[in-house]
């Protein structure tokens, strides 16, 4: 039975099913860039799928990830958030937008830290093949960028890992 007592047919469970897989996969990003999981972060993208991250980066998925690693490596610490998700399905073909703010923590020469907090949109298309959801191309729009000076609290735990170290991963094997 669905929402107030309607039945679901196969085909809204079909629906439901792939809006669930792309929003995981879009989750998987994020934890993929955090972790840096090179494996887990090109896994989103069908083989040969693309990206446009104009103006910093276009063409392929594999060369994105390179991209994203080399800026990823210069910076303290980041996080990668998932906001409002829009996602219209149509057969074996989708279409997605999924807000997104992403908070980059860099050190200065002089020891002060700043955040560079970046908003924006994935814009994705996605296709199903063999049965798994991924995307054929990434658009990503800027919508808004600040940088703040950061005054710590001094509150962190330390456990924060960009790596298989983090405590998540203990979490999500067994």
């Amino acid at each position: 039975m669905g929402i107030y007592g309607a039945a679901v047919d196969a085909d809204e469970l079909d629906l439901l099913a792939a809006k669930q897989a792309i929003t995981e996969a879009i989750h998987r990003y994020c934890r993929g860039v955090d972790r840096m999981d090179r494996a887990l972060t090109l896994s989103v993208w069908h083989p040969g799928g693309g990206a446009d991250y104009t103006p910093w980066y276009e063409g392929d998925a594999a060369g994105l990830v390179e991209w994203v690693w080399a800026a990823h490596a210069t910076v303290a610490a980041h996080a990668h958030q998932i906001h409002n998700l829009s996602i219209e399905v149509d057969g074996e073909r989708a279409a997605s937008e999924a807000y997104f703010t992403a908070v980059l923590r860099l050190e200065r020469p002089d020891g002060r830290l700043l955040d560079r907090v970046i908003r924006g949109r994935y814009l994705d298309r996605w296709s199903r093949r063999g049965g798994v959801w991924a995307i054929d191309h990434r658009r990503v729009v800027q919508d808004l960028e600040s940088v703040t000076e950061v005054r710590t609290t001094g509150t962190s735990d330390g456990a924060a890992r960009r790596d298989p170290g983090d405590p998540s991963y203990d979490l999500f094997s067994g």
